[in-house]
Parts: structure tokens; sequence; C-alpha cells
């Protein structure tokens, strides 16, 4: 249409001639001009504004604003989805750090009140040692007592300081080729004195394929998961630990013929602090970061951990790691 219109003028000018003509028909095109760039002016920049208002919007704290291409522009678009994912990036980032806080908060607390007790127990013990008239048969139960709960404290802050090296954001483990059946003997030897404390019979079967690992990192794996079995089996108990591979990981699995866990979620085995039986737990020593070590072993070795009851009864502890050929 506008095309059209210039046509007709240029045809007046040309038949005209005059150079009032010539200025009106300038004069003309410059104003069809001008709103042909005006109104594509506007087509461009709407979506642009429609951007910019809904940032104005979100940054005013409405976090309800709905950021979705619309069509029209494809660079808007395209401006639109970057924002789009950076805002979804910036909110996945502050639910981990709330997540991280949480958690840090929560271990805290879960440290403070696990060297709560064996101090209460130390302190108590060691003020009625203060009595002159005391037998000197008590005097000696006092006296074991507190130096349990004082190598109580003792594994308590090596496990923390264990789990802290392992989760350490800089760490990095010293890799090579392992041999998993020459690391459970190793691991098994070293808990002589522990499993003969129970009569524990105890039994490699079984061959896997290498891993690449951290040698002693994963002998403290097997260390963990067949010490957690001690305190749950009968004196005389077995303890299975099997070998093999499958769909292209080497599995370590501890099995035990104890009570097993119960109706407890598997997952909440390797929370830091979580026991089963509390006071059993407490009897036996244990600090409730020994199967977190565990898990945060495996994961720096991009395997994973998984515990089930056994339908014969007992439980059993399976980790995966990947194989190396």
């Amino acid at each position: 249409m506008l095309a059209c219109v210039l046509f007709v003028v240029f045809v007046n000018i040309f038949n005209n001639g005059t150079w009032a003509s010539w200025g009106l028909a300038l004069l003309a095109t410059a104003l069809i001009i001008f709103i042909i760039a005006l109104v594509i002016s506007i087509f461009i920049t709407d979506p642009l504004r429609s951007l910019q208002k809904k940032i104005v919007a979100y940054r005013a704290g409405n976090a309800s604003i709905p950021f979705e291409a619309d069509g029209r522009m494809h660079e808007a678009d395209v401006l639109v989805e970057d924002f789009k994912d950076l805002l979804d990036s910036s909110a996945a980032q502050c639910a981990d750090l709330a997540r991280r806080e949480t958690q840090q908060m929560q271990f805290v607390g879960d440290v403070a009140h696990e060297l709560r007790t064996p101090l209460t127990a130390i302190r108590g013990n060691a003020e009625l040692l203060k009595d002159p008239d005391m037998p000197q048969e008590m005097r000696e139960k006092f006296c074991d007592t507190i130096m349990g709960e004082a190598e109580r404290l003792s594994r308590l802050t090596n496990d923390l300081l264990s789990l802290q090296h392992i989760e350490g954001d800089n760490t990095v483990l010293d890799m090579k080729r392992l041999n998993l059946k020459d690391v459970v003997a190793e691991a098994l030897d070293a808990l002589t004195p522990v499993l003969e404390a129970v009569d524990a019979q105890v039994e490699i079967t079984g061959e896997a394929p290498d891993v690449l690992g951290n040698e002693d990192r994963l002998q403290e794996v097997v260390s963990n998961l067949v010490d957690n079995a001690t305190h749950f089996i009968e004196p005389g108990g077995h303890i299975k630990v099997e070998l093999y591979g499958i769909s292209g990981n080497s599995v370590i699995a501890v099995k035990d013929d104890g009570p097993g866990f119960g109706d407890v979620d598997p997952a909440m085995l390797f929370e830091r602090f979580f026991r089963t039986d509390f006071s059993r737990a407490r009897n036996t020593g244990g600090s409730g970061l020994g199967l977190a070590i565990v898990k945060s072993i495996v994961e720096a070795h991009d395997g994973t951990v998984e515990a089930y009851n056994l339908p014969e009864g007992g439980a059993c502890f399976i980790v995966a790691i990947p194989s190396v050929i």
C-alpha cells in the first residue's frame, strides 16, 4: 500500500517537474519512512519492555511473575529463556544453601548432644571419687567408667575428623587399582581383637573385579560395616562378606545373622548419629557415625551403598563401586 502511494506521488512529481513538488515528495517520503520505523520499533521493543517490566516486578519481590516466551520476537524469547534458566539456577542454589545451613545446624546440635552424655558421666563419676571414704572397689568402678567414656569421646572425635576430611571440598583421594579381596582380608585382620571378643564367625566368599580406589578408605568401609555387624550378632554369630561383579560394578556385601534393623527406612541408617537401638549402641560404645562415614567414602568413589533386611533374619549392607578393566 505504501509502495503504491509513493509510486503515485513520484509519477505526479515527474509529470509536474517543479522543485516544490520534489520537496513535497521528499517530505512525504520522510514522513512515511518515520511512521514505518516507529511501527517497527514499537513491534521490536514491546517484548523487551514487557520483559523489563517483569524483571522490575521480580526484583521488587513478586516471585510469582511467569517468564515464558510468547513467540513475538526470537531474540526476546531467547532472553526470556536465558533469564528463566538463571532464575531456576539461582533458586536451586538458594535451596541448596538453605539445606546445607539446616544440616550444619542439625549436625552441630547432634554433636553437642553426643558430647554432653559422656562429659556428664565423666563429671559425675569424678565428683563421686572425691569422697575420701569410698571403698576401693567402688573407686575402681568409677575410674573404669571415666576411662570408658573418655575412650568414647576419643572415638567420636576421630570419627568427626575422619568425616570432615572425607567430605572436605578440597579432598582428593589417592587412587590406585585394588583387588577387593585383599582389601577385605586386611580390614578383617585389623579387626581380629573385635571379632574374637564376640567370637564372631567370619567368612569371605567370591571374587570381584578390581576397582580404582583408595586402599585405606575402602578398608575403613569394610571395617565399619563388619564392626557394625558385631554390635548386633549374638556371641558366636556369623558375618559373611561376599564379593562379586554385576552391571559394571564390583560389589561388597556384608551380611550378619543378627536381628536386622526392623521397619526403619534403610536410607536413615546412613544418617549421622542415627541408631536403630539407642541403648544397645550406647553399650557398645558406637559413635553413630560409622555408617555415615561408609556412605561418604563410597560416594567419593562414585559408588552406592544400600541396606536391607534378610528374609531369613539379619541385615545386609551392599557397597557397589565401578569396576576397572
